[in-house]
C-alpha cells in the first residue's frame, strides 16, 4: 500500500526517492527539485510520512537541508540512523551528515 494520494506529484517524488543509491543521501528540497517540484520540500515530507512501515522505498536516505534526520514521533529517526549507518553513511558529533561527502549527485555516473 502506497500513500493515499496517487497523483502525478506523488509518483514523481516516489520515483525520485527510489533513485537515491545506497550510501548517499538527498535533502527534501533536492528531492522536490529533482521531481520537478522546486520549493515543495514539505510536500516530499508529507508523501514520505504516508509510506507504510514496511515500504521498500529508501525513505531513510532523505534528510533535512542541514543534513540532519528530521525529528518526528515514533521509531522513524532511530531506524533511519541505523539504516544509514549500515550503508556506511557517517554522522558528525552534532548528528549531521556532510552533504558534500554523502550527498547524492544524480548527474554522476553510476
Amino acid at each position: 500500500m502506497e500513500p493515499r494520494s496517487h497523483d502525478d506529484r506523488t509518483q514523481r517524488i516516489l520515483a525520485t526517492v527510489d533513485c537515491i543509491p545506497a550510501g548517499r543521501v538527498a535533502t527534501y528540497g533536492q528531492v522536490a527539485r529533482e521531481a520537478g517540484l522546486p520549493g515543495r520540500a514539505r510536500l516530499v515530507g508529507h508523501v514520505l510520512a504516508e509510506l507504510p512501515r514496511m515500504s521498500r522505498l529508501p525513505w531513510h536516505r532523505v534528510l533535512t537541508a542541514s543534513g540532519a534526520i528530521s525529528s518526528r514521533p515514533g521509531p522513524g529517526p532511530g531506524q533511519q540512523l541505523e539504516k544509514l549507518r549500515a550503508e556506511g553513511v557517517r554522522f558528525s558529533h552534532s548528528g549531521r551528515v556532510n552533504l558534500r561527502v554523502w550527498g547524492w549527485n544524480p548527474m554522476a555516473p553510476s
